[in-house]
């Protein structure tokens, strides 16, 4: 038999991404002439009579306006350059649509490719659109008569054919492959009917082993074209139709800063109704922010989109818009177009600081390359607007020690730092944005840089040797001197205290620590001390101190009369012979002055002698000699006095009454009474103390015996007077016991011209007469604070020049300081605990040193203890936790926060800076300044790839070895909408029933977006495949409504293209609407004859026991499976039945001559077996079988053999 059926044939060719739909241009690159194209995407030698074009509609503006197929050659070329900065997305998709001249229905092919852009800003925006080719292939001309068959490789763009592909069948049902260099067999009859399902074949097509290129999967699907066959075609559900856009959404640009009323874009949608059906209306609704509304008018007749006011983009960068066209018809049909205006950039915004002026302190002497601070400005603009140089602009002579690097803004030291020298520096920092458009603009910040004093210059005094003269007599607490020292630091470091190290040996002055000025404490006596060197000490107060030592004060001391002559005896007593000769010398009269020089040169005269008087006395030795004969019978005795008198100014004098007795002469020597005398004499006994009386006895009648010291008398430290027949040994000057311990006196006792002679011994006593003298009156000595308990501090000594007792020292610390003892005998002084730099630094002891004897007599020197820092204090951190927030598409080096720690050590010990070194810096997304304790951003962020940051942060000092703390710096990254929305798939299928409700929710198509909160909203929207409408998708929820009646007979598969869209990033999906069928046909099944020829032959066997045919039973549902019986007529089993198949045999009963006619009744049953996919509660798949029957009345079908 033959037939007349038209048929269509469709192929679709999926072509993995990674293969040859991907297209790689250049940024910026201008076409030149004579540039080869960029593709050649013709179908060969067999397009003859193709037309080539880009689809306008699909294509995005961006590449609409710069790429060009040619329509016969199908070379792709460009014509003009691209800008990242304009495209809403990267990659973009270009699609191409190939159609046939003749006829104008038979073949239609469309292709999708994805333009890759690169160059400076360009990065990938989004999933990107995934290159796909599709064919479709419309048979219109009538294949009677003659078989069809089809080379799939003539509707596949030549560039694109794998060379040498050979293709094998996969599955389907119909349309076998003759050839496996892609040959189909598709004609000769209709292998499906209007009720019955379309034929299918999928092929894979691939090159041989070890050619290159990629597999092709083909699906061909082969259907009736009804509209060819002749069958009337579906009417149409209402005579209005709906408007439409040529795109389903739109993106435009608008500069900022344009007045009120610029122009955006016109909008316009086609309705092909006339009259007021095809009248449109357009309304404006903002998506995702209300606020778009007050910036934009839509003109509700003509579609012009424009401005209300002036835009700023740092206020708000895009706008998305829901576009609504309402035709007038009855019912009113509506178009829906997403329109996204984006706000370009202009330079408007000068760079602001992250400080209106920065503020910071650096240590002096740090090292060349020290990182300061960082100075950082932001920009609102747009990146190109916002590409930040620094520089310094006041670069003078003293700010040349600094730097600043051009791109980070971190501030170096590339010279010393020398407080003394230059203690502040003002810093002029110019951050320029280098924008082009309308110019670049600059902002300046200062910064105020204080440098921090270190304790780096010694105290120097103003004079190299101080010398004063100081009068004997001055007043006690009388300022003689002021010593100055004078540093270069600053602060505590400057501050200078001062003292007496050594030369005070008793203790007559006092130096104020703060003024240096010296005092007189205790008076001067030039007799006993004549000169003092005082060597000073200034300190300064830093830590540690440092200590200049080499100051030196000499103290003259002026003498002054202060001392009346002291004649060593009075009265004197002698006596003389009468017939001595003229000169004789009779006494020698003595007097001492303390005083020196001339105030000790005495001079001596006679006074109250009458004239004529016969003695005299030498003006300068005080010897009276006889100057005129004596004569006892005329004077026997002389009275008369002395006056001794100094050649101080004014002089002093004194006097001493003599008495001389003219004796006669005689003839018996004078005796002592013992042989030798022996006197103990303490060293303290006072001058003019009577110690002891010699007597000499002289038998001569009226004897008159004299006694003087004749020899021994060392240093003239005795003298002697007669006085009541003995002679009186008293103290002329005070002794020394370091001096003379002994000493042994000669007295000669003599009447006049007779003498005698014994030997006097003096032992001298040692008496307390020396307090102790520390060999210091200041001692300076350091400890480390990590020395243990009973360390050694010093050992204080002091001198006593007494002996014994009275030069046994005993140490005493006058103040409680629980810190330290010392020990009474030694003068060790010890530590009782451990000491704490952190808490005290130093300490100021007071040491008195006091000896044993009677009264005893002490001295006090000071010990000032200095701390040495020792590195037993780990930095602490002022929070224990530290957290901050930051955007994910800041720029690098962004501050985050600024962390903080404090070190309780001083010096190198005290100072910290900050690192990740072992702890977490996120991979290297953060850094930290070292010196600032300011975090920041060391790439571009994602949150999306890392939502929360625990990073791990030291502060280190810089004491031998370092201590280190750690704190956790919990850092949230804030998110911003950079991220396309995602389908699971570029291309899947879905599957719903046939016969779902109409408006009821058949799907839920959802794509996610890895953003959050209002960047993560997103909304959906059908932008190819749905024409006629045929479902609807919730532009919120993406549910997918069904608008009509879903007929898997009719049609069993539907593609759309569904866009989501997170303004302005948008993701789109090509989406397989697949029908389940149900079991809502009934089986059809006709009355029917069965005629055939009974004969008999000679042949044995001839009676045919095959299959002779089926029963004439079609279900228009694929999935059910017919199940046939005998209901009545067959009681002799005349006919045998498959009951699965509905196939017919001959009963061997019939094989006879006789003629027979019977009526048969058969019933035909739907075993319909539907299977769905289902989930359970642990969300794995299972399978869910039932099994449903179908009956239907019986008919009769007539059986008749001839």
């Amino acid at each position: 038999m033959s037939l007349r059926c038209p048929i269509l044939l469709t192929l679709l060719l999926h072509i993995p991404v990674s293969g040859s739909f991907k297209l790689h241009l250049s940024q910026g690159k201008a076409p030149g002439s004579g540039e080869p194209p960029l593709a050649n995407l013709s179908l060969g030698a067999a397009a003859v009579g193709w037309r080539c074009r880009l689809d306008e509609r699909r294509t995005p503006e961006p590449l609409r306006g710069c790429l060009e197929v040619g329509a016969r050659s199908g070379q792709l070329r460009q014509t003009g350059p691209l800008d990242c900065s304009r495209l809403p997305a990267n990659p973009l998709p270009l699609h191409l649509r190939y159609r046939a001249a003749e006829p104008p229905r038979l073949l239609s092919v469309r292709a999708r490719l994805a333009v890759h852009v690169h160059g400076p800003g360009c990065r990938p925006r989004g999933r990107g659109p995934a290159g796909r080719l599709d064919v479709d292939v419309r048979l219109a001309g009538p294949a009677a008569g003659r078989r069809s068959l089809l080379d799939v490789w003539d509707f596949v763009p030549a560039a694109l054919r794998p060379p040498g592909a050979l293709c094998s069948r996969l599955n389907g049902s119909g349309l076998p492959l003759l050839h496996p260099g892609g040959v189909l067999w598709a004609g000769g009859e209709c292998p499906g009917r209007a009720a019955g399902p379309p034929a299918e074949a999928q092929l894979l097509c691939a090159p041989p082993p070890g050619r290159p290129g990629g597999a092709l999967l083909i699906r061909v699907r082969l259907a009736e074209d009804r509209a060819v066959a002749g069958r009337p075609p579906r009417a149409k559900r209402s005579t209005n139709r709906s408007p439409q856009f040529e795109l389903p959404s739109y993106q435009v640009s608008v500069p900022e800063n344009e007045p009120a009323d610029t122009r955006v874009i016109a909008l316009s949608a086609r309705d092909l109704d006339e009259g007021d059906a095809g009248r449109l209306e357009y309304t404006m609704e903002s998506l995702f922010d209300s606020r778009s509304t007050d910036y934009f008018r839509m003109d509700p007749d003509s579609g012009a989109v424009t401005t209300t006011q002036q835009l700023d983009r740092e206020t708000k960068d895009t706008h998305v818009f829901k576009i609504t066209a309402y035709d007038n018809g009855t019912p009113r049909r509506m178009a829906t177009a997403i329109l996204t205006v984006t706000v370009s950039d202009a330079n408007d915004h000068v760079p602001l600081f992250e400080l209106s002026e920065y503020r910071e302190i650096i240590r002096e002497n740090v090292e060349v390359g020290y990182e300061l601070l960082t100075i950082r400005a932001i920009d609102s603009d747009a990146p190109s607007n916002a590409n930040m140089l620094y520089r310094i602009v006041n670069h003078n002579e003293n700010n040349s020690v600094f730097e600043i690097d051009t791109r980070s803004g971190i501030v170096r030291t590339k010279g010393v730092i020398d407080r003394e020298v230059v203690a502040e520096y003002h810093l002029i920092v110019e951050a320029n944005d280098q924008g082009k458009d309308p110019g670049p603009l600059s902002a300046t910040a200062t910064v105020y840089i204080t440098v921090e004093d270190e304790n780096d210059n010694f105290p120097q005094f103003s004079e190299k040797r101080y010398i004063v003269q100081v009068p004997e007599n001055i007043a006690v607490n009388t300022k003689i001197l002021q010593v100055k020292a004078t540093d270069r630091d600053k602060g505590n470091n400057a501050v200078i205290h001062y003292s007496i190290v050594s030369g005070n040996i008793r203790g007559q002055f006092y130096i104020d620590s703060v003024n240096g000025n010296i005092d007189i404490i205790n008076p001067l006596d030039y007799e006993s001390t004549r000169e003092y060197t005082l060597r000073i000490k200034a300190q300064d107060g830093g830590r540690p101190p440092l200590i200049n030592s080499t100051g030196l004060v000499m103290i003259q001391v002026i003498d002054v009369n202060d001392n009346v002559p002291i004649f060593v005896s009075t009265p004197f007593q002698a006596t003389v012979l009468e017939n001595v000769a003229i000169g004789y010398s009779i006494i020698h009269i003595q007097a001492i002055d303390a005083d020196s020089g001339n105030n000790a040169r005495l001079e001596y005269r006679l006074v109250d002698a009458p004239p004529d008087f016969p003695l005299v006395i030498s003006n300068n030795t005080g010897w009276i000699t006889v100057a005129v004969e004596l004569d006892r019978e005329m004077t026997e005795l002389y009275a008369f006095g002395v006056e001794a008198r100094d050649n101080g100014i004014p002089s002093m004098t004194s006097s001493a009454s003599i008495s001389i007795t003219v004796l006669d002469v005689n003839d018996n020597n004078p005796t002592f009474t013992e042989s030798v005398y022996y006197l103990r004499l303490n060293e303290d006994a006072p001058v003019g103390s009577s110690l002891l009386t010699v007597t000499a006895i002289d038998r001569d009648v009226n004897s008159v015996v004299t006694y003087q010291i004749s020899s021994g008398n060392t240093r003239n430290r005795f003298a002697m007077t007669s006085q009541s027949g003995g002679g009186l040994i008293t103290l002329a000057m005070a002794l020394d016991y370091k001096q003379e311990r002994q000493y042994v006196l000669t007295v000669t006792a003599s009447d006049g011209t007779r003498l005698d002679t014994v030997q006097v011994y003096i032992n001298v006593t040692d008496a307390n007469t020396h307090r102790p003298i520390f060999q210091s009156s200041h001692y300076t000595v350091s400890i480390n604070e990590d020395k243990p308990v009973s360390t050694t501090v010093v050992v204080i000594s002091a001198s006593d020049e007494d002996t014994g007792e009275n030069a046994r020292i005993t140490y005493i610390m006058e103040d409680n300081f629980p810190q330290f003892k010392i020990n009474p005998d030694t003068g060790t002084i010890i530590t009782r605990m451990e000491l704490d730099y952190e808490d005290q630094a130093s300490y100021t002891l007071a040491i008195t040193a006091r000896d044993n004897g009677i009264p005893q007599k002490s001295a006090i020197t000071y010990v000032e203890i200095l701390v040495n820092d020792a590195n037993d204090n780990n930095p602490q951190f002022v929070r224990d936790l530290y957290q901050g927030t930051v955007f994910e598409d800041v720029p690098s080096s962004t501050s985050v926060l600024q962390i903080s720690a404090t070190d309780r050590d001083s010096g190198p010990n005290g100072r910290v800076f900050y690192t990740f070194h072992g702890g977490d810096d996120g991979d290297g997304d953060f850094y930290i300044e070292p010196s600032s304790g300011i975090i920041r951003t060391g790439r571009k962020l994602d949150r999306e790839n890392v939502p929360v940051y625990n990073l791990k942060v030291f502060a280190v000092d810089k004491g031998n070895p370092p201590l280190k703390a750690s704190v956790n710096v919990q850092i949230t990254v804030l998110d911003v909408n950079d991220n396309a929305p995602a389908f699971q798939e570029d291309e899947f299928d879905i599957y719903i029933e046939e016969n779902s409700p109409v408006g009821s929710s058949v799907a839920r198509i959802t794509a996610a977006d890895p953003d959050e909160g209002t960047n993560a909203q997103i909304m959906y929207q059908i932008v190819e495949g749905n024409n006629p409408e045929v479902f609807q998708l919730d532009m919120f929820t993406g549910d997918l409504i069904a608008l009509t009646d879903l007929d898997y007979e009719t049609k069993t598969e539907y593609v759309i293209v569904v866009q989501a869209t997170s303004a302005p990033l948008v993701n789109r999906a090509t989406i397989h609407v697949r029908l389940l069928d149900k079991n809502d046909n009934a089986p059809v099944l006709r009355n029917f004859e069965i005629i055939f020829n009974n004969y008999v032959t000679n042949k044995s066997n001839s009676f045919p026991s095959g299959v002779i045919g089926k029963i004439p039973a079609y279900d228009p549902d694929v999935s059910d499976r017919l199940f046939y019986t005998f209901v009545e007529g067959n009681e002799l089993n005349l006919l045998i039945l498959d009951q699965n198949t509905g196939h017919l045999k001959l009963s061997q009963d019939l094989d006879n001559n006789r003629p027979l006619e019977a009526s048969l009744k058969i019933s035909v049953t739907v075993l319909a077996e539907l299977t769905e996919k289902l989930f359970n509660e642990d969300g794995y798949e299972a399978d869910a079988t039932c099994v449903g029957q179908f009956y239907f009345p019986a008919t009769v079908y007539r059986v008749a053999l001839i």
